[in-house]
């Protein structure tokens, strides 16, 4: 164990590696639950939810861990899976089954893509810019989503939103919650979004809020609702029925956030911990086919797209630098399975400042975009603002996709443009006439 993860190598050992694997958990755990919560949002069954969720972080980290041996977790993404549930299922009437064949097919696309090697093509085919964008968006509509269940941002005839009851008592659970848990990230406590969680619901039992629960440890929830969902629709449906635009555009857009999520969250952790060589990640293509496997598997369990997280620099920090703290993380993330009773006191209320404080984090890549390009900013701010605008991350790509070989054509550099941007603007255009008829 010890020469396969080469400890003496990166200088390390059990103990900073069992520490980094229990921080980036505690980072990420609240994923837990918040997955579970959106997703059932999409009529899918909460406790199979949460076992896929567990299952599908503990393998995806397992093989990360063993494969690449990087100390980089992965779990069911943010943004993914509110746009499974509100913009796939809720937006375009898609049922859960079909989308969750979405999110498979674009993990075979995305292992296919990394075994035959064109991974730094479609890189280099977008714009970085639009790559930034589209995190910021993502990060504005889940934000979006968290105000709303919340309570804070209510529907309005008049002017479409407003102010919600400020007076109503989740709401104000929820203002609560998310102060205690930016007070938790200003202070830079790691895993300070699952410490506002676990608070935020504690304060909710106690003022009444919220019910108590009536166990803390339980079985582990069945499996069967949603396993092997994913099929279904092939028994159901003929293939036309199943491959229309729609999914073809869902399948894209799940496809293109993982994709570029992935190949970020990678660098941004590999450049932490110092792994990066020449601008180059050892081992990118196994780490990258972890991830890709992972969201297969995950969508033949019952949850959205799997990816690689953030939070795994907290671990880093900690002192993680080789993929024995993912196992580590993988383990606990199998324990955790036993704590699904938990979910009773998990209500939109806890779960909104996550979404929230989530939001604000993603929102942070809008300092990478060049806004004094007027042919460049207009694209970017098209797909920020039109997914919060239209409940909807494909719609916002797709503008986005659309607007930047239109504006950089009309500034002269249309050379610069990549020939897969010109398909893809053909692409989404086709898409919304489909969408009028």
């Amino acid at each position: 164990m010890n020469r396969y993860f080469q400890f003496d190598e990166l200088e390390t050992n059990y103990n900073r590696e069992i520490m980094g694997g229990l921080t980036t958990f505690l980072a990420m755990a609240y994923i837990l639950f918040v997955n579970p919560s959106i997703l059932s949002g999409a009529g899918m069954d909460e406790g199979a939810v949460y076992t896929a969720t567990a299952l599908a972080a503990a393998i995806g980290t397992i093989i990360m861990g063993l494969l690449a041996r990087y100390p980089i977790a992965l779990a069911p993404g943010m943004g993914l899976n509110a746009f499974f549930t509100y913009s796939v299922v809720i937006g375009l009437g898609i049922p859960w089954e079909t989308a969750l064949l979405g999110v498979f097919i674009s993990g075979i696309i995305f292992i296919i893509i990394t075994l035959i090697g064109i991974r730094e093509v479609i890189i280099n085919a977008i714009p970085q810019e639009l790559k930034f964008a589209a995190g910021a968006g993502i990060g504005l509509f889940i934000a979006f989503i968290g105000l709303q269940n919340a309570g804070i941002v209510a529907m309005s005839e008049a002017t479409m939103v407003e102010l919600g009851n400020m007076g109503d008592p989740a709401t104000l659970l929820a203002i609560v919650g998310i102060v205690i848990t930016v007070v938790f990230m200003s202070l830079g406590l790691r895993g300070g979004i699952f410490y506002g969680l676990v608070l935020t619901a504690l304060i909710g039992v106690l003022t009444g809020v919220i019910a108590a629960p009536q166990a803390i440890v339980g079985s582990v929830p069945s499996l069967a609702p949603t396993f092997g969902a994913a099929f279904a629709p092939f028994g159901e449906m003929a293939l036309g029925e199943i491959f229309t635009w729609q999914l073809i555009i869902v399948i894209l857009t799940f496809l293109f956030v993982d994709f570029f999520d992935t190949a970020g969250t990678l660098y941004a952790v590999a450049n932490q911990a110092g792994f990066t060589k020449e601008n180059k990640l050892p081992r990118a293509q196994r780490a990258l086919l972890a991830d890709s496997s992972a969201t297969s598997i995950g969508a033949i369990l019952g949850t959205s797209t799997t990816t690689a997280y953030i939070e795994s620099t907290s671990g880093i920090a900690a002192g993680a630098r080789t993929g024995f703290a993912s196992l580590v993380t993988g383990a606990l993330f199998l324990i955790a399975l036993l704590f699904s009773p938990l979910l009773a006191v998990i209500t939109d209320s806890v779960t909104a400042p996550a979404l929230i404080i989530v939001g604000v984090l993603m929102a942070g890549s809008i300092a990478n975009i060049d806004w004094k390009k007027f042919e460049i900013a207009v694209p970017a701010f098209f797909t920020m603002i039109a997914m919060p605008l239209t409940y909807s991350i494909a719609t916002g790509i797709a503008l986005g996709f659309i607007m930047y070989p239109i504006t950089m054509v009309c500034k002269g550099r249309a050379k610069e443009v990549h020939p897969i941007m010109y398909v893809l603007f053909v692409v989404f255009i086709l898409y919304f006439v489909y969408l009028g008829e």
